[in-house]
């Protein structure tokens, strides 16, 4: 490509490069010259204009950037392109999920020429429908066909979401004197819409392992969430005692999220069940939110993937922590 000052008698079929302001018009960046432009920019006194012409092998950046969002998602996974407009082309999300990528095809395609570039949400982000989940976007005019062709197979299928496949939920509430009680199911219940999951059920018992194992055992949605009256404390407290006795078994206690430090995982008979801290009343973002979007995607979590949830799991304060995270300064 071809980039700099001509005159303006031979700018005609050039890509203006910088908008010019003509008798009350603007003529903006990006605009092929055509011979009324010309006209109207002699009209104007301008004796030349800084253009981008193509060269044999280059693409425009429209469709540079069309083909390599084309290559980069994966068809099968709902995701929409934008029309593209001055280079750039945005992967949508048709519905709700969770946004996979290959990290190392992304960096890849984004190694190959400064002026490709994709940029993506965070890995396993919880998207609605309408969310964007990247943008592709072409810097210059045009590209050489060859970088473009290097940089969509590098990134071929980098980019998939993962739909939500559970279709229901029981939440298990336990109470204990003067404890919260049913406050903060509407939050877990908007978590859940969000998903696309139905609440089928909320189920209140007295806070004992025996009476909560027997809500899970009742229980019949296809995730089942367990919300304490007392905040689980150990790996062997109330509610994961209650869920082997049920015949589960847990995965994990506490992440390194905060909030959701007091979350477990676990199942019992192939459903997943997460036990919810007392911060997951409040509804803003918070570790169980990470978990839940992964568990109703048929996402695996594992022990380790929670481990990894520490780098950028501090997340914003809650308005209704007794103590805040603020401690006296040393």
């Amino acid at each position: 490509m071809k980039f700099g000052p001509v005159p303006v008698v031979e700018a005609e079929g050039a890509i203006l490069a910088h908008s010019e302001a003509i008798e009350g018009k603007r003529l903006r960046k990006g605009l092929v010259l055509e011979a009324s432009h010309i006209v109207a920019l002699k009209q104007a006194r301008l004796s030349e204009v800084t253009v981008a012409r193509l060269e044999p092998g280059d693409v425009h950046e429209d469709q540079a950037a069309l083909k390599l969002a084309e290559a980069i998602r994966d068809e099968a996974a709902g995701i929409r392109l934008s029309e593209p407009f001055t280079g750039r082309v945005n992967l949508i999300a048709e519905g709700p999920g969770v946004v996979q990528l290959d990290v190392e095809r992304i960096n890849a395609a984004n190694a190959v020429d400064p002026m490709i570039t994709v940029a993506t949400v965070a890995p396993y982000h919880q998207i609605h429908a309408g969310g964007m989940i990247a943008t592709v976007k072409i810097i210059s005019y045009a590209v050489p066909e060859t970088g473009l062709r290097r940089a969509c197979d590098l990134a071929w299928g980098g980019i998939r979401l993962a739909n939500p496949v559970m279709k229901s939920a029981s939440l298990i509430i336990t109470e204990t004197p003067g404890g919260p009680g049913r406050k903060g199911v509407e939050a877990i219940e908007n978590r859940l819409s969000a998903l696309e999951i139905d609440l089928l059920e909320t189920r209140i018992c007295p806070h004992d392992e025996g009476a909560l194992a027997e809500e899970i055992s009742s229980s019949v949605g296809e995730v089942v969430l367990i919300l304490t009256g007392s905040a689980t404390s150990d790996a062997y407290d109330v509610a994961p005692q209650a869920l082997r006795k049920a015949g589960g078994q847990v995965e994990r206690f506490g992440m390194p999220v905060d909030p959701g430090n007091l979350l477990f995982l676990g199942d019992v008979g192939g459903r997943p069940v997460v036990g919810l801290p007392g911060s997951a009343r409040s509804p803003v973002l918070h570790g169980a939110d990470w978990v839940l979007a992964r568990v109703a995607c048929g996402v695996p979590v594992t022990s380790a993937d929670i481990a990894g949830m520490g780098v950028g799991g501090l997340l914003k304060e809650i308005p209704t922590r007794s103590m805040p995270r603020r401690g006296r300064a040393r």
